[in-house]
């Protein structure tokens, strides 16, 4: 993890004892720093109540044990237990996470509990005058010591549990039993590039449960498992989608697309190997591809600056992409008993992956109106090119799937604009940046439109997991959120059901820091929604649920 700055308490404490008289005034005491000395042999249960105490000082004593209870101070930042008789440490001591300076100075230790190895965030680790082994010293001994042994430690600890629970699977409506409609599934997951799977990010896990050899089986495991008609992944590694995700796949009957982040374009042909991007996959006995694309940011950002300098500054340095593939619908799809339609039937399927930065949230939200004013235009050339005898061809007559980590929380402008069809051109995630001239280019009614001050988009859009269904898709030490989202055209689509949260108090009840863990190889937990498509109106109606085709093969 990053170091943030620590400061150690000062040792020249001094004390102040409240008069009766302030007392009896109502004057109110904050401390957070608790020193006990005075030969003391064992310690009160009433301590571990103090849960706001940051800083705790009971070295010089008589101690001979530490109780397990002592994890009950989550916040500790300091413990010093050094001077005193400890043969022992409890292996609580790992999940006091919080803490960067443990003393245990001049005591009585041979050996650690190897849970020290999981307090990743400690700077100093005080052993001296302690029998330990000699290969603990050793390690201790060298330069950053401290880190060597607990990255050690970490490494060595056995891992339990044995396997996670399973998700539940959520239902959230029935299939229409009325008309012949299509069911299908659709998967989004960011799978975590190897390129960023470091230990100064993710330092709670254990160095080889980091190493992309053996995250790949637990991702395979994950993405085969849901068996998901459509999967939609971000930040996968040029050469790993050719070499494992496209070669897995494609023998479980998908064919994909991909594309890497446009600094692809700048780097070497050894470095492109390793710059991530976005995949989509679809399984061909249900799909056939009719087209592909790709939206890149920074270009669409410099072709609509109109000579704004914050977005060339701000938007069109970010490498972010996104990707989308026009599927046509196999009719057997439809059958389930009923006459399939006659009309030919497209899905728009689009995946993006948005700038992760959360001092950026107006470049997500140019960014996510770029993509939707892009997937119009796709949507736009398609609807005129097959409904000739339409007045205005209408991209909203093509149904759409997004599946996107948009680096945004649920209450964010980007899931307002996603939702809500628009957003404020003052919202505040804007940071009362001058965009003002170029953001309605990317607004439904176009730059001579009346904006009402508003940006909007031409997609009715719900999001899969509506209400809360998941309390987070990212799981760190430092950030817990719903950032990853399935979106779908609500007048084409329902949700039949998603695939639930991992249970929270399992998490808890087994101190998962964060992930990735030993058991979940992403930092982000898969989103698996089961969609229906309802089936195109026959011609000639308006084309409000489908795109018709006349069937010409």
């Amino acid at each position: 993890m990053p170091k943030e700055k620590y400061d150690p308490p000062d040792p020249r404490r001094c004390y102040t004892i409240m008069s009766a008289e302030e007392a009896a005034n109502g004057k109110k005491s904050h401390w957070n720093e608790l020193e006990i000395t005075g030969r003391v042999r064992s310690l009160s249960s009433s301590l571990w109540t103090l849960t706001h105490l940051t800083a705790l000082h009971i070295n010089d004593n008589n101690l001979t044990r530490i109780p397990p209870d002592i994890a009950k101070l989550p916040n500790l930042v300091y413990l010093n237990l050094s001077s005193n008789k400890l043969r022992s440490l409890p292996a609580e001591l790992g999940n006091m996470v919080s803490l960067r300076e443990l003393l245990l100075n001049n005591n009585l230790l041979r050996v650690l509990p190897y849970e020290l190895g999981r307090l990743f965030q400690l700077q100093t680790l005080g052993l001296k005058g302690n029998p330990l082994s000699q290969d603990i010293l050793n390690l201790y001994q060298e330069p950053d010591g401290t880190r060597k042994l607990l990255n050690y430690m970490l490494d060595n600890l056995a891992v339990h549990p044995e396997q996670l629970p399973q998700r539940p699977w959520i239902t959230l409506k029935e299939r229409d039993q009325m008309i012949p409609t299509a069911v299908f599934t659709v998967m989004c997951y960011n799978v975590l590039c190897d390129k960023y799977a470091t230990r100064q990010l993710y330092g709670y896990c254990p160095s080889w449960a980091l190493n992309w050899e053996y995250r790949k089986k637990g991702i395979m495991e994950e993405i085969t498992g849901c068996d998901a008609d459509i999967i939609s992944l971000q930040e996968v590694e040029t050469e790993q989608y050719y070499t494992l995700f496209l070669e897995t796949l494609k023998d479980r009957g998908y064919d994909g697309y991909f594309c890497p982040k446009s600094r692809a374009k700048l780097v070497s042909e050894q470095e492109r190997k390793h710059v991530d991007g976005c995949a989509i996959f679809f399984k061909t006995e249900k799909f056939a591809l009719v087209q592909k694309h790709t939206v890149e940011f920074n270009q669409v950002a410099m072709a609509n600056s109109e000579g704004s300098e914050v977005m060339l500054n701000r938007v069109m340095t970010k490498d972010n992409i996104g990707v989308a593939v026009l599927l046509e619908v196999n009719k057997d799809m439809f059958s389930s008993g009923m006459k399939p339609p006659q009309e030919r039937q497209l899905l728009l399927v689009a995946n993006a992956h948005m700038h992760w930065d959360p001092e950026y949230s107006d470049v997500k939200l140019i960014q996510t109106m770029m993509f939707l004013s892009e997937l119009k235009s796709i949507a736009e050339r398609v609807s005129g090119a097959v409904t000739t005898d339409s007045p205005a061809s209408d991209p909203s007559s093509i149904p759409i799937v997004l599946c996107a980590d948009l680096n945004s929380l649920p209450d964010s402008g980007v899931v307002e604009y996603l939702s809500n069809g628009g957003v404020a051109e003052n919202h505040k995630d804007f940071k009362e940046l001058r965009y003002n001239e170029c953001l309605t280019n990317f607004s439904c009614n176009g730059k001579n439109g009346n904006s009402d001050g508003s940006i909007t988009h031409s997609f009715q859009l719900k999001s899969a997991y509506d209400s809360n269904l998941m309390p987070y898709t990212n799981y760190t030490y430092d950030f817990k959120g719903v950032i990853d989202y399935i979106f779908f055209s609500k007048t084409h689509m329902s949700a039949l059901g998603v695939l639930g949260p991992l249970d929270s108090q399992w998490l808890v009840d087994n101190n998962i820091t964060g992930c990735p863990h030993p058991h979940i190889p992403s930092d982000h937990f898969s989103l698996l929604a089961q969609l229906e498509l309802h089936p195109p109106l026959p011609h000639p109606l308006n084309p409000l649920n489908g795109l018709h085709l006349p069937v010409h093969r």
